[in-house]
Order: C-alpha cells, then structure tokens, then sequence
C-alpha cells in the first residue's frame, strides 16, 4: 500500500503527487477519470479508495465540497476515523477569512466567511478537523494559485487580459510547486492536534500589476486598463465575489513552523522561472 494517499488528481494534488515522490514516498492518487499520473503513482478510483486508506500513513484531500459537502468524507467519513493516519491534510481557501478592508490576516484570525463558496469551505473545515479527532491535521488555506500553464503569462498571451484598475485591491498568491513542497514539509513536521497554515506568497500584489510584469517578461505592451467600476457592470457572480472583498494574508508563521521559505515569495520570481521553463521546453 502507498504511504500517501492524494485525494484528487487535479493541478495541485498531481503536483504534491511529484514532490512526495522525488521525497522517496510511495504515492496513490484518486481520481473519477483516467488522469496521467507522475512516474510511479498508483491510480485508485474514487469509489474503491477504502483499502488505500486504510493502509496509508498520511493523506492529504484536494476536493473541494460541494453544495452538499465535502466529497472525500460524505464517501469515506468512516474509512477515515478507522484508519492508522498519522497525519491528515486538507486544502482550504484564503477565502474563510473573508472582507477585511485590507487589512492583514495570519494563521491566528479567526475566519469570518463572507462568499457562500468560502462558508463552504469553512464547514468542510470543521467537518474534517470532526473526522481526524485527535490525529495531526493541518488546514492548509491556499491564495491565487498560479503555475504552468495557469498564470498571468497565459492571459496576456490569450490576448483577453484586462487590467481592471482598482488601487490598494491587493491579494496573494502562491505558486503550485510551493504548495507542494509546503505539503510534503508539513507531513513530515505533524502538529500536535490541528494546525492553520496559509499558503501566500510575501507579496500581496494588485491584478493590473501582475498583468504588467507577464506583459514586461513577455516583450509586449500591457493589456488595456478597464476601470472597476465599468470591469464590474461586466462580471460573473463569481467575479464579483472576488472583487467584493479584500484582504493580505500573512505566511511568516507557516514558513516557520514548516522550516521552509516560499521558493516563489512574489509574483515576479513564479512569473520568470515559468517562462523560463517554457523556453527551456521550446514553449515560450
């Protein structure tokens, strides 16, 4: 049986997949398709994971809940608090922090949800901190997650980007490979009971400013400025719950606890070794 078990083989979790792999673990991931996993990944369906569950030492759920909760649970709640886990993580969201005006946040705020997806996310939270009882469980909260193939390099180049002018709406973000590395430094560092680590970059940053640096790296004029207020009139619900709130989240405290710094601490370093990788792999 692998040692870890991923829920969810999407963006991240293959990436944590990969770390925790190059660590010397043996990893099965869940998936409902047939996704193309790392070298030496187990696939397991998402509705036969018991036996991989009961013979892991430490899980981590990517899944995000749904209108009727968390996934992972709802199927495999018992599994859970039966198996020998010596450590449990689950990716959360930024988001339980809700509107701020601003401010700063760290891992001590208490979370104040404003966006039904982030109050989502909240009971999901506590419904997994319930299933873990006494076991180490991290709650892992996540900003902007950006990366190969994700990032502001690919909207510029799709030639859609706008930058929407709204100064002092700065928010993080933080790069796929940092949380995985943050992930498999976390297992290997368990806390005693649960534990709150947000994963953001040290520089929270403006959308119209990170537009400009992609466009910058890319040696192509900036996308065109779009005032909020005419950028809003336009948006989706879902875009409109994002710009309804802002906030800095703060990461000193995990980086310490986990005994890590952020490999990308700001937009501009993920932003310039994606596009180098993509040049080095004739892309870019």
């Amino acid at each position: 049986m692998a040692e870890l078990i991923v829920f969810g083989a999407g963006y991240s979790g293959l990436a944590i997949a990969r770390a925790a792999l190059a660590h010397g673990m043996s990893v099965a991931v869940t998936s409902r398709g047939t996704p193309v996993l790392p070298a030496g990944a187990v696939a397991v369906p998402f509705t036969a994971a018991a036996p991989a569950i009961a013979g892991a030492r430490f899980m981590v759920s990517t899944a995000p809940p749904d209108a009727s909760g968390d996934p992972v649970l709802a199927a495999y709640g018992g599994a859970i608090r039966a198996a020998s886990l010596r450590w449990v993580g689950y990716l959360s969201t930024t988001g339980v922090y809700g509107d701020r005006g601003g401010a700063w946040v760290d891992e001590d705020t208490p979370p104040q949800p404003g966006a039904d997806r982030s109050r989502r996310r909240r009971a999901a939270e506590l419904a997994w901190q319930d299933a873990a009882g006494a076991r180490p469980l991290d709650l892992m909260r996540l900003a902007g997650i950006y990366g190969p193939g994700r990032s502001a390099l690919d909207e510029v180049r799709s030639g859609r980007a706008r930058r929407v002018v709204r100064p002092g709406h700065a928010f993080g973000r933080i790069h796929r490979d940092d949380i995985a590395a943050g992930v498999v430094a976390a297992l290997a560092r368990p806390p005693d009971g649960t534990r709150v680590l947000n994963f953001s970059d040290d520089v929270p940053a403006e959308s119209a400013v990170v537009l400009t640096e992609a466009a910058r790296l890319l040696g192509v004029p900036p996308p065109p400025e779009v005032p909020f207020e005419t950028a809003w009139a336009g948006m989706s619900d879902m875009g409109r719950s994002f710009w309804a709130e802002n906030r800095k989240v703060a990461s000193a405290k995990t980086q310490t606890a986990l005994g890590i710094k952020w490999r990308y601490p700001s937009y501009r370093e993920g932003l310039a070794a994606i596009l180098a990788e993509e040049r080095r792999d004739g892309r870019g």
